[in-house]
Protein backbone atom coordinates (compact mmCIF):
# COMPACT_ATOMS: atom_id res chain seq x y z
CA UNK A 1 0.00 0.00 0.00
CA UNK A 2 3.03 2.00 0.99
CA UNK A 3 4.34 1.40 -2.51
CA UNK A 4 0.92 2.21 -4.33
CA UNK A 5 1.16 5.81 -2.54
CA UNK A 6 4.34 5.77 -3.92
CA UNK A 7 4.15 5.38 -7.14
CA UNK A 8 0.92 7.79 -7.41
CA UNK A 9 2.99 10.78 -6.40
CA UNK A 10 5.36 10.11 -8.58
CA UNK A 11 3.28 9.45 -11.43
CA UNK A 12 1.71 13.10 -10.22
CA UNK A 13 5.22 14.82 -10.15
CA UNK A 14 5.89 13.35 -13.53
CA UNK A 15 2.21 14.93 -15.02
CA UNK A 16 3.82 18.18 -13.11
CA UNK A 17 4.13 20.98 -15.61
CA UNK A 18 6.70 22.71 -13.29
CA UNK A 19 8.62 19.44 -13.56
CA UNK A 20 7.79 19.21 -17.39
CA UNK A 21 9.16 22.71 -18.09
CA UNK A 22 12.78 22.01 -16.26
CA UNK A 23 13.18 19.00 -17.48
CA UNK A 24 13.00 20.56 -21.48
CA UNK A 25 15.04 23.57 -19.90
CA UNK A 26 18.09 21.04 -18.76
CA UNK A 27 17.85 19.27 -21.66
CA UNK A 28 17.69 22.06 -24.42
CA UNK A 29 20.45 23.20 -22.37
CA UNK A 30 22.74 20.35 -22.35
CA UNK A 31 21.79 19.26 -25.79
CA UNK A 32 22.92 22.82 -26.75
CA UNK A 33 26.10 22.77 -24.49
CA UNK A 34 26.73 18.84 -25.93
CA UNK A 35 26.77 20.77 -29.93
CA UNK A 36 28.85 22.98 -28.79
CA UNK A 37 31.19 20.81 -27.28
CA UNK A 38 31.42 18.91 -30.18
CA UNK A 39 32.36 21.38 -32.38
CA UNK A 40 34.81 22.69 -30.75
CA UNK A 41 36.58 19.03 -30.25
CA UNK A 42 35.89 18.07 -34.17
CA UNK A 43 37.48 21.81 -35.24
CA UNK A 44 40.12 21.43 -32.74
CA UNK A 45 41.10 17.65 -33.53
CA UNK A 46 40.76 18.46 -37.24
CA UNK A 47 43.14 21.38 -37.19
CA UNK A 48 46.01 18.66 -35.12
CA UNK A 49 45.06 16.42 -38.25
CA UNK A 50 45.34 19.04 -41.03
CA UNK A 51 48.73 20.03 -39.67
CA UNK A 52 50.59 16.47 -39.71
CA UNK A 53 49.21 15.86 -43.01
CA UNK A 54 50.31 19.41 -44.27
CA UNK A 55 53.62 18.55 -42.51
CA UNK A 56 54.54 15.76 -43.98
CA UNK A 57 52.94 16.54 -47.46
CA UNK A 58 55.73 19.74 -47.23
CA UNK A 59 58.11 17.60 -46.33
CA UNK A 60 57.74 14.36 -49.21
CA UNK A 61 57.69 17.11 -51.43
CA UNK A 62 61.10 18.19 -50.43
CA UNK A 63 62.72 14.85 -50.48
CA UNK A 64 61.52 14.30 -54.25
CA UNK A 65 63.10 17.63 -55.38
CA UNK A 66 66.32 16.41 -53.57
CA UNK A 67 66.01 13.15 -55.19
CA UNK A 68 65.65 15.08 -58.71
CA UNK A 69 68.62 17.16 -57.66
CA UNK A 70 71.35 14.48 -56.67
CA UNK A 71 69.68 11.26 -57.04
CA UNK A 72 70.12 8.38 -54.68
CA UNK A 73 73.07 9.39 -52.33
CA UNK A 74 72.00 13.02 -51.52
CA UNK A 75 68.14 12.05 -50.74
CA UNK A 76 69.80 9.28 -48.42
CA UNK A 77 71.94 11.74 -46.72
CA UNK A 78 69.32 14.98 -46.74
CA UNK A 79 67.00 12.18 -45.02
CA UNK A 80 70.00 11.95 -42.33
CA UNK A 81 70.08 14.52 -41.60
CA UNK A 82 66.62 15.35 -41.07
CA UNK A 83 66.48 12.79 -38.26
CA UNK A 84 69.47 14.33 -36.36
CA UNK A 85 68.34 17.94 -36.63
CA UNK A 86 64.83 16.54 -35.32
CA UNK A 87 64.42 18.26 -32.02
CA UNK A 88 60.90 16.75 -31.06
CA UNK A 89 61.94 13.33 -32.32
CA UNK A 90 58.89 12.84 -34.16
CA UNK A 91 59.87 12.61 -37.61
CA UNK A 92 59.64 9.04 -39.15
CA UNK A 93 61.28 8.09 -42.59
CA UNK A 94 61.81 4.83 -44.49
CA UNK A 95 63.20 4.44 -47.75
CA UNK A 96 63.66 1.03 -49.33
CA UNK A 97 65.23 -0.31 -52.89
CA UNK A 98 63.03 -2.31 -55.47
CA UNK A 99 64.14 -5.53 -53.19
CA UNK A 100 62.93 -3.96 -50.09
CA UNK A 101 65.78 -3.37 -48.65
CA UNK A 102 66.72 -0.57 -46.08
CA UNK A 103 68.34 1.71 -47.58
CA UNK A 104 68.10 5.40 -45.25
CA UNK A 105 65.25 6.18 -42.46
CA UNK A 106 64.83 5.54 -38.51
CA UNK A 107 62.45 2.30 -38.92
CA UNK A 108 64.15 -1.45 -39.09
CA UNK A 109 61.58 -2.36 -41.84
CA UNK A 110 58.73 -1.46 -43.94
CA UNK A 111 55.49 -1.67 -42.42
CA UNK A 112 53.31 -4.62 -43.72
CA UNK A 113 50.36 -2.87 -43.92
CA UNK A 114 51.34 -0.04 -46.12
CA UNK A 115 50.40 -0.98 -49.53
CA UNK A 116 49.42 1.80 -51.25
CA UNK A 117 51.15 5.22 -52.05
CA UNK A 118 47.50 7.12 -52.52
CA UNK A 119 46.46 6.62 -48.83
CA UNK A 120 47.08 7.65 -45.24
CA UNK A 121 47.46 5.30 -42.54
CA UNK A 122 47.61 5.42 -38.47
CA UNK A 123 49.36 2.49 -37.28
CA UNK A 124 51.90 1.52 -34.10
CA UNK A 125 55.53 1.75 -34.62
CA UNK A 126 58.87 0.54 -33.17
CA UNK A 127 61.57 2.73 -33.31
CA UNK A 128 65.08 3.42 -31.35
CA UNK A 129 63.36 0.73 -28.64
CA UNK A 130 60.63 2.89 -28.51
CA UNK A 131 56.65 2.26 -29.52
CA UNK A 132 54.30 4.90 -30.70
CA UNK A 133 51.77 5.67 -32.71
CA UNK A 134 52.58 7.12 -36.48
CA UNK A 135 50.47 9.25 -39.05
CA UNK A 136 52.77 7.93 -42.57
CA UNK A 137 52.44 8.20 -46.12
CA UNK A 138 54.20 6.47 -48.83
CA UNK A 139 55.34 7.78 -51.87
CA UNK A 140 56.60 6.22 -54.97
CA UNK A 141 60.27 6.86 -56.29
CA UNK A 142 61.72 6.30 -59.49
CA UNK A 143 63.67 3.27 -60.24
CA UNK A 144 61.58 1.84 -58.14
CA UNK A 145 62.81 2.76 -54.84
CA UNK A 146 59.98 3.84 -52.00
CA UNK A 147 59.73 6.56 -49.74
CA UNK A 148 57.74 6.46 -46.33
CA UNK A 149 57.39 9.91 -44.59
CA UNK A 150 55.68 10.12 -41.35
CA UNK A 151 54.86 11.79 -37.87
CA UNK A 152 54.76 10.43 -34.53
CA UNK A 153 51.44 11.49 -33.08
CA UNK A 154 51.54 10.10 -29.49
CA UNK A 155 51.23 13.59 -28.56
CA UNK A 156 48.60 14.54 -30.38
CA UNK A 157 46.68 11.55 -29.50
CA UNK A 158 47.23 12.18 -26.06
CA UNK A 159 45.75 15.72 -26.35
CA UNK A 160 42.67 14.09 -27.95
CA UNK A 161 41.82 11.93 -25.13
CA UNK A 162 42.83 15.01 -22.42
CA UNK A 163 40.19 17.07 -24.36
CA UNK A 164 38.11 14.10 -24.50
CA UNK A 165 38.28 14.09 -21.18
CA UNK A 166 37.83 17.59 -20.67
CA UNK A 167 34.92 17.81 -22.95
CA UNK A 168 32.82 15.20 -21.04
CA UNK A 169 33.72 16.49 -17.48
CA UNK A 170 32.35 20.00 -19.21
CA UNK A 171 29.18 17.87 -20.17
CA UNK A 172 28.14 16.64 -16.72
CA UNK A 173 29.11 20.13 -15.29
CA UNK A 174 26.68 21.68 -17.95
CA UNK A 175 24.11 18.91 -17.63
CA UNK A 176 24.36 19.73 -13.69
CA UNK A 177 23.96 23.56 -14.43
CA UNK A 178 21.04 22.53 -16.68
CA UNK A 179 19.39 20.46 -14.07
CA UNK A 180 20.06 23.48 -11.53
CA UNK A 181 18.45 26.14 -13.34
CA UNK A 182 15.94 24.10 -14.31
CA UNK A 183 14.88 23.24 -10.74
CA UNK A 184 15.41 27.29 -10.06
CA UNK A 185 13.06 28.01 -12.71
CA UNK A 186 11.07 25.09 -11.78
CA UNK A 187 10.68 26.79 -8.18
CA UNK A 188 9.52 30.16 -9.58
CA UNK A 189 7.40 28.51 -12.10
CA UNK A 190 5.71 26.75 -9.14
CA UNK A 191 5.64 29.65 -6.92
CA UNK A 192 3.82 31.86 -9.28
CA UNK A 193 1.02 29.19 -10.31
CA UNK A 194 1.08 28.10 -6.65
CA UNK A 195 0.51 32.07 -5.54
CA UNK A 196 -2.24 32.14 -8.70
CA UNK A 197 -4.18 29.29 -7.31
CA UNK A 198 -4.43 30.15 -3.77
CA UNK A 199 -5.64 33.35 -4.59
CA UNK A 200 -8.48 31.93 -6.82
CA UNK A 201 -9.20 29.14 -4.15
CA UNK A 202 -9.58 31.98 -1.57
CA UNK A 203 -11.60 33.85 -3.96
CA UNK A 204 -13.75 30.62 -5.22
CA UNK A 205 -14.26 30.62 -1.25
CA UNK A 206 -15.82 33.56 -1.26
CA UNK A 207 -12.95 35.93 0.18
CA UNK A 208 -12.85 38.64 -2.60
CA UNK A 209 -10.31 40.56 -1.16
CA UNK A 210 -7.61 38.33 -1.93
CA UNK A 211 -5.34 39.43 -4.62
CA UNK A 212 -1.85 37.68 -6.27
CA UNK A 213 1.57 38.99 -4.20
CA UNK A 214 3.70 40.74 -6.22
CA UNK A 215 7.10 41.38 -6.41
CA UNK A 216 7.23 45.04 -7.98
CA UNK A 217 10.37 44.08 -9.76
CA UNK A 218 8.77 44.40 -13.35
CA UNK A 219 9.15 41.35 -14.53
CA UNK A 220 6.98 39.42 -16.58
CA UNK A 221 5.29 37.31 -13.17
CA UNK A 222 4.90 40.33 -11.91
CA UNK A 223 3.05 42.27 -15.05
CA UNK A 224 0.85 38.86 -14.42
CA UNK A 225 -0.06 39.20 -11.14
CA UNK A 226 -0.43 43.09 -11.93
CA UNK A 227 -3.06 41.90 -14.87
CA UNK A 228 -5.09 39.06 -12.32
CA UNK A 229 -5.19 41.34 -9.61
CA UNK A 230 -6.80 44.34 -11.91
CA UNK A 231 -9.47 41.56 -13.19
CA UNK A 232 -9.79 40.75 -9.77
CA UNK A 233 -10.50 43.87 -8.47
CA UNK A 234 -12.55 44.74 -11.35
CA UNK A 235 -14.87 41.62 -11.07
CA UNK A 236 -14.98 42.72 -6.98
CA UNK A 237 -16.25 46.38 -8.57
CA UNK A 238 -18.53 43.84 -10.74
CA UNK A 239 -20.20 41.73 -7.64
CA UNK A 240 -20.33 44.82 -5.32
CA UNK A 241 -22.53 46.61 -8.48
CA UNK A 242 -24.67 43.33 -8.39
CA UNK A 243 -25.12 43.92 -4.74
CA UNK A 244 -25.93 47.15 -4.89
CA UNK A 245 -28.27 46.89 -7.94
CA UNK A 246 -30.08 44.02 -6.05
CA UNK A 247 -30.57 46.40 -3.05
CA UNK A 248 -31.75 49.05 -4.74
CA UNK A 249 -34.12 47.21 -6.57
CA UNK A 250 -36.09 45.79 -3.83
CA UNK A 251 -35.95 49.53 -2.00
CA UNK A 252 -36.78 51.85 -4.95
CA UNK A 253 -39.25 49.05 -6.49
CA UNK A 254 -41.07 48.11 -3.59
CA UNK A 255 -42.68 51.66 -3.18
CA UNK A 256 -44.36 52.15 -6.39
CA UNK A 257 -45.49 48.42 -6.73
CA UNK A 258 -46.72 48.25 -3.13
CA UNK A 259 -48.60 52.08 -4.04
CA UNK A 260 -49.99 50.16 -6.81
CA UNK A 261 -50.88 47.16 -5.29
CA UNK A 262 -52.54 49.51 -2.44
CA UNK A 263 -55.07 51.51 -5.25
CA UNK A 264 -55.78 47.97 -6.94
CA UNK A 265 -56.89 46.92 -3.07
CA UNK A 266 -58.51 49.94 -2.44
CA UNK A 267 -60.58 50.64 -5.71
CA UNK A 268 -61.74 46.83 -5.35
CA UNK A 269 -63.03 47.34 -1.84
CA UNK A 270 -64.04 50.99 -1.89
CA UNK A 271 -64.75 52.28 -5.63
CA UNK A 272 -68.40 52.96 -5.94
CA UNK A 273 -68.38 53.38 -10.20
CA UNK A 274 -66.80 52.59 -13.29
CA UNK A 275 -64.94 55.81 -13.38
CA UNK A 276 -63.55 55.18 -9.46
CA UNK A 277 -62.03 51.99 -10.99
CA UNK A 278 -60.81 53.28 -14.35
CA UNK A 279 -58.94 56.32 -12.67
CA UNK A 280 -57.61 53.92 -9.72
CA UNK A 281 -56.06 51.30 -12.43
CA UNK A 282 -54.65 54.11 -14.49
CA UNK A 283 -52.76 55.18 -12.41
CA UNK A 284 -51.66 51.74 -11.28
CA UNK A 285 -50.95 50.97 -14.84
CA UNK A 286 -48.74 54.26 -14.42
CA UNK A 287 -47.36 53.20 -12.15
CA UNK A 288 -46.37 49.44 -12.95
CA UNK A 289 -44.93 51.57 -16.56
CA UNK A 290 -42.75 53.09 -15.05
CA UNK A 291 -41.23 49.84 -13.35
CA UNK A 292 -41.24 48.49 -16.37
CA UNK A 293 -38.83 51.36 -17.28
CA UNK A 294 -36.52 50.94 -15.12
CA UNK A 295 -36.18 47.35 -16.36
CA UNK A 296 -35.55 48.61 -19.38
CA UNK A 297 -33.02 50.50 -18.82
CA UNK A 298 -31.07 48.14 -16.74
CA UNK A 299 -31.34 45.79 -19.80
CA UNK A 300 -30.28 48.25 -21.77
CA UNK A 301 -27.14 49.00 -19.85
CA UNK A 302 -26.41 45.79 -19.77
CA UNK A 303 -26.45 44.87 -23.18
CA UNK A 304 -24.09 48.28 -23.54
CA UNK A 305 -21.97 46.95 -20.70
CA UNK A 306 -21.71 43.41 -22.58
CA UNK A 307 -20.49 45.30 -25.77
CA UNK A 308 -22.82 43.43 -27.86
CA UNK A 309 -23.74 46.93 -29.53
CA UNK A 310 -20.33 47.23 -31.34
CA UNK A 311 -21.63 45.46 -34.11
CA UNK A 312 -24.03 48.34 -34.87
CA UNK A 313 -20.70 50.43 -34.98
CA UNK A 314 -20.16 52.73 -38.17
CA UNK A 315 -18.55 56.10 -39.35
CA UNK A 316 -20.73 59.04 -38.41
CA UNK A 317 -20.77 62.85 -37.79
CA UNK A 318 -21.82 64.25 -34.57
CA UNK A 319 -22.75 67.92 -35.48
CA UNK A 320 -26.01 67.25 -37.54
CA UNK A 321 -26.86 65.16 -34.69
CA UNK A 322 -25.69 67.90 -31.53
CA UNK A 323 -27.50 70.42 -34.22
CA UNK A 324 -30.78 68.52 -33.60
CA UNK A 325 -30.72 67.43 -30.39
CA UNK A 326 -29.92 71.25 -28.83
CA UNK A 327 -33.02 72.60 -31.47
CA UNK A 328 -35.13 69.73 -29.50
CA UNK A 329 -34.28 70.83 -26.15
CA UNK A 330 -34.14 74.54 -26.55
CA UNK A 331 -37.95 74.92 -26.43
CA UNK A 332 -37.64 72.77 -22.93
CA UNK A 333 -34.81 75.05 -21.70
CA UNK A 334 -37.06 78.14 -22.65
CA UNK A 335 -40.27 76.24 -20.44
CA UNK A 336 -37.97 76.16 -17.93
CA UNK A 337 -36.71 79.70 -18.20
CA UNK A 338 -33.05 78.93 -19.49
CA UNK A 339 -31.44 79.37 -22.62
CA UNK A 340 -29.37 76.36 -24.25
CA UNK A 341 -26.47 77.37 -26.12
CA UNK A 342 -23.86 75.39 -28.85
CA UNK A 343 -20.54 75.03 -29.57
CA UNK A 344 -19.33 73.06 -32.03
CA UNK A 345 -15.69 72.73 -33.34
CA UNK A 346 -15.89 70.56 -36.39
CA UNK A 347 -14.58 67.87 -37.58
CA UNK A 348 -16.65 65.82 -35.01
CA UNK A 349 -16.76 62.27 -36.99
CA UNK A 350 -15.74 59.36 -35.29
CA UNK A 351 -17.15 55.31 -34.94
CA UNK A 352 -19.76 54.90 -33.11
CA UNK A 353 -23.56 53.99 -32.52
CA UNK A 354 -25.67 56.60 -33.07
CA UNK A 355 -28.55 55.81 -31.61
CA UNK A 356 -26.37 55.17 -28.23
CA UNK A 357 -24.67 58.66 -28.40
CA UNK A 358 -27.72 61.02 -29.01
CA UNK A 359 -29.43 58.91 -25.89
CA UNK A 360 -26.62 59.67 -24.00
CA UNK A 361 -26.40 63.30 -24.99
CA UNK A 362 -30.25 63.57 -24.45
CA UNK A 363 -29.85 62.12 -20.61
CA UNK A 364 -26.97 65.04 -19.74
CA UNK A 365 -29.40 67.43 -21.88
CA UNK A 366 -32.04 66.44 -19.43
CA UNK A 367 -30.24 66.46 -16.30
CA UNK A 368 -28.88 69.49 -16.79
CA UNK A 369 -31.97 70.96 -17.70
CA UNK A 370 -34.06 69.70 -14.70
CA UNK A 371 -31.51 70.79 -12.23
CA UNK A 372 -30.45 74.51 -13.28
CA UNK A 373 -32.54 77.02 -12.00
CA UNK A 374 -34.60 79.73 -13.79
CA UNK A 375 -32.32 82.42 -16.08
CA UNK A 376 -29.29 80.34 -16.19
CA UNK A 377 -27.49 78.92 -19.62
CA UNK A 378 -27.04 75.09 -20.37
CA UNK A 379 -24.05 75.06 -22.73
CA UNK A 380 -23.21 72.09 -24.70
CA UNK A 381 -19.89 72.23 -26.36
CA UNK A 382 -18.22 69.89 -28.39
CA UNK A 383 -14.56 69.50 -29.80
CA UNK A 384 -11.68 67.06 -30.51
CA UNK A 385 -8.83 66.69 -28.19
CA UNK A 386 -5.94 63.58 -27.88
CA UNK A 387 -7.59 61.25 -30.57
CA UNK A 388 -10.85 61.86 -28.62
CA UNK A 389 -14.23 63.57 -29.21
CA UNK A 390 -15.42 65.28 -26.22
CA UNK A 391 -19.05 66.48 -25.67
CA UNK A 392 -19.53 69.13 -22.77
CA UNK A 393 -22.72 69.30 -20.94
CA UNK A 394 -22.56 72.62 -18.10
CA UNK A 395 -24.94 74.20 -16.78
CA UNK A 396 -25.44 76.68 -13.61
CA UNK A 397 -27.49 74.85 -11.25
CA UNK A 398 -27.60 73.70 -7.92
CA UNK A 399 -24.49 71.55 -8.37
CA UNK A 400 -23.04 68.24 -6.72
CA UNK A 401 -20.59 67.20 -3.57
CA UNK A 402 -18.05 66.02 -4.54
CA UNK A 403 -18.46 62.77 -2.75
CA UNK A 404 -22.19 62.93 -4.98
CA UNK A 405 -19.39 63.09 -7.89
CA UNK A 406 -17.85 60.14 -6.94
CA UNK A 407 -21.12 57.81 -7.22
CA UNK A 408 -23.39 59.68 -9.94
CA UNK A 409 -22.43 56.66 -12.13
CA UNK A 410 -23.76 53.65 -9.51
CA UNK A 411 -27.31 52.62 -10.62
CA UNK A 412 -29.97 54.00 -8.80
CA UNK A 413 -27.79 56.38 -6.79
CA UNK A 414 -29.28 59.81 -6.35
CA UNK A 415 -27.85 62.68 -4.20
CA UNK A 416 -30.39 63.95 -0.92
CA UNK A 417 -30.96 67.73 -3.36
CA UNK A 418 -32.42 65.04 -6.15
CA UNK A 419 -34.77 63.09 -3.35
CA UNK A 420 -37.93 64.86 -4.01
CA UNK A 421 -37.60 64.74 -8.04
CA UNK A 422 -38.59 62.54 -10.30
CA UNK A 423 -36.42 59.68 -11.78
CA UNK A 424 -34.61 56.47 -10.95
CA UNK A 425 -31.07 57.41 -11.23
CA UNK A 426 -30.24 55.50 -13.90
CA UNK A 427 -28.96 58.00 -16.25
CA UNK A 428 -25.74 58.45 -15.61
CA UNK A 429 -24.63 54.53 -15.36
CA UNK A 430 -26.02 54.94 -19.11
CA UNK A 431 -24.16 57.46 -20.05
CA UNK A 432 -20.77 55.50 -18.42
CA UNK A 433 -21.93 52.44 -20.09
CA UNK A 434 -22.11 54.27 -23.58
CA UNK A 435 -18.67 55.78 -22.84
CA UNK A 436 -17.13 52.47 -22.02
CA UNK A 437 -18.21 51.44 -25.10
CA UNK A 438 -16.82 53.87 -27.41
CA UNK A 439 -13.31 53.28 -25.24
CA UNK A 440 -13.91 56.84 -23.54
CA UNK A 441 -15.36 58.22 -19.92
CA UNK A 442 -17.56 60.09 -18.83
CA UNK A 443 -16.23 63.21 -16.15
CA UNK A 444 -18.43 65.05 -13.31
CA UNK A 445 -16.44 68.57 -12.41
CA UNK A 446 -17.75 71.19 -10.38
CA UNK A 447 -18.35 74.35 -13.13
CA UNK A 448 -18.78 76.81 -9.84
CA UNK A 449 -21.59 77.38 -10.01
CA UNK A 450 -23.40 74.16 -11.44
CA UNK A 451 -21.64 71.42 -13.19
CA UNK A 452 -20.09 69.77 -15.76
CA UNK A 453 -20.50 66.99 -17.49
CA UNK A 454 -17.85 65.45 -20.01
CA UNK A 455 -18.34 62.54 -22.33
CA UNK A 456 -15.39 61.86 -24.39
CA UNK A 457 -15.86 59.11 -27.18
CA UNK A 458 -12.69 57.48 -28.52
CA UNK A 459 -12.37 58.32 -32.95
CA UNK A 460 -10.30 54.81 -33.20
CA UNK A 461 -12.68 52.35 -35.42
CA UNK A 462 -12.79 48.85 -34.68
CA UNK A 463 -10.30 46.12 -35.83
CA UNK A 464 -12.63 44.57 -38.07
CA UNK A 465 -13.84 47.64 -39.83
CA UNK A 466 -15.36 47.54 -43.13
CA UNK A 467 -15.78 50.17 -45.56
CA UNK A 468 -19.37 51.05 -44.38
CA UNK A 469 -20.04 54.37 -45.35
CA UNK A 470 -20.87 57.39 -42.82
CA UNK A 471 -24.24 57.10 -40.68
CA UNK A 472 -26.11 59.86 -41.85
CA UNK A 473 -28.06 61.57 -39.32
CA UNK A 474 -31.96 61.28 -39.35
CA UNK A 475 -33.61 64.71 -39.13
CA UNK A 476 -35.27 65.37 -35.82
CA UNK A 477 -38.80 66.72 -35.17
CA UNK A 478 -38.57 70.44 -34.45
CA UNK A 479 -39.51 71.55 -30.79
CA UNK A 480 -42.47 73.47 -32.31
CA UNK A 481 -44.39 70.15 -33.95
CA UNK A 482 -43.17 67.80 -31.45
CA UNK A 483 -44.17 67.11 -27.99
CA UNK A 484 -40.84 67.08 -25.39
CA UNK A 485 -41.85 63.97 -23.17
CA UNK A 486 -42.23 62.33 -26.31
CA UNK A 487 -38.91 63.58 -27.74
CA UNK A 488 -37.67 62.19 -24.42
CA UNK A 489 -38.90 58.60 -24.05
CA UNK A 490 -35.60 57.10 -25.12
CA UNK A 491 -33.85 58.88 -22.37
CA UNK A 492 -33.62 57.52 -18.53
CA UNK A 493 -33.45 59.94 -16.06
CA UNK A 494 -30.41 60.21 -14.03
CA UNK A 495 -31.09 62.56 -11.26
CA UNK A 496 -28.84 64.26 -9.26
Amino acid sequence: MVMGRGVAALRRRLRSASLRLAVVHAALFALSAAIFLSFIWWATIGLLQRQVETAIRVDAQALSERWQEGGLPALALTIQDRLEQNVDDDAIYMMIDPQGARVAGNLRSWPRDVTRADAWYQLPIARAGTRGIAEVHAFSLPGGFRLLVGRDVRARIVLTHLMTDTMLWALVMVVFLGASGGLVLRGLFRRMVRDIARTASAIAAGDLSRRVPRSNSGDEFDRVSQTINAMLERIARLMDGVKQVSNAIAHDLRTPITRARARLEDAALHATGTEELRAAVERAVSDLDGITAVFEALLRISEIEAGSRRSAFAEIDLAPLLADLTELYAALAEDHGLRLELALAPPLRLWGDLSLIQQAVANLLDNAIKFSEAGGVVMLRAFTRDRLVLLEVADRGIGMEQADRMRASERFFRAESARNTPGSGLGLSLVQAVAHLHNGSLTLEDAQPGLRATLSLGLEPPLDRRARPAVEVPRMETASSFNHDDARADTVSSDR
